[in-house]
């Protein structure tokens, strides 16, 4: 996994951007997407909201997905597989980066064909410890012409990123401007954050 760490970091490095195309490995992704089907089938998903955690808003006009949290106390094996790769990763970040990391959040975010997300940024007014986000897709045979692809405003310039299966995406929460473009077709992923 050292290389694929180092292939995020060096990308984000450059262009302020990380892309890893295979952070997940296939049946760790595979797992996860099944996971998530499941959870979406028995309506265990809910609107996602804005604002922080404890005090979501709800608003359809600039925010379409839905959610459920991952935690280690579901005792699910691949969730818990995940947070073990998530260990390994900010144990990795901050003796090469000294980031400081202490602590992250991830959620499962499941766009059904016509949701979206406006642009944005990852960071609350009120609370400033999300560090980095990441986001890690599950869509397997994801084509163009399928939408829901990730948006990242840079000062000079629009970064489009297709969500493909295994590929993670990591930039600072405070920065980088960004938004899900309607999607044609159900998107999975992985979303959170690195927190300080």
């Amino acid at each position: 996994m050292q290389s694929t760490f180092n292939c995020l970091i060096d990308s984000f490095i450059a262009s302020k951007v990380g892309l890893a195309e295979d952070f997940l490995h296939i049946s760790l992704a595979a797992q996860l997407k099944q996971n998530l089907i499941t959870l979406y089938s028995a309506r265990q998903l809910v609107p996602a909201g804005i604002g922080n955690k404890a005090l979501p808003v709800q608003d359809h006009l600039i925010r379409s997905d839905k959610i459920y949290w991952l935690d280690r106390a579901h005792g699910d094996p691949h969730e818990n597989s995940f947070f073990d790769l998530m260990d390994r990763f900010v144990l990795f970040l901050n003796s090469t980066c000294y980031t400081g990391i202490t602590g992250y959040e991830f959620h499962y975010a499941l766009y059904e064909k016509g949701s979206f997300y406006k642009k944005h940024i990852d960071q609350f007014r009120s609370d400033k410890g999300r560090a980095f986000s990441m986001i890690m897709y599950l869509n397997t045979e994801w084509q163009e012409g399928d939408g829901g692809e990730l948006c990242i405003y840079h000062s000079d310039s629009v970064q489009t990123i297709a969500p493909r299966n295994g590929q993670c995406v990591f930039f600072e929460s405070s920065r980088m401007e960004h938004e899900v473009l309607i999607t044609h077709q159900p998107r999975l992923s992985i979303t959170g954050w690195l927190k300080r």
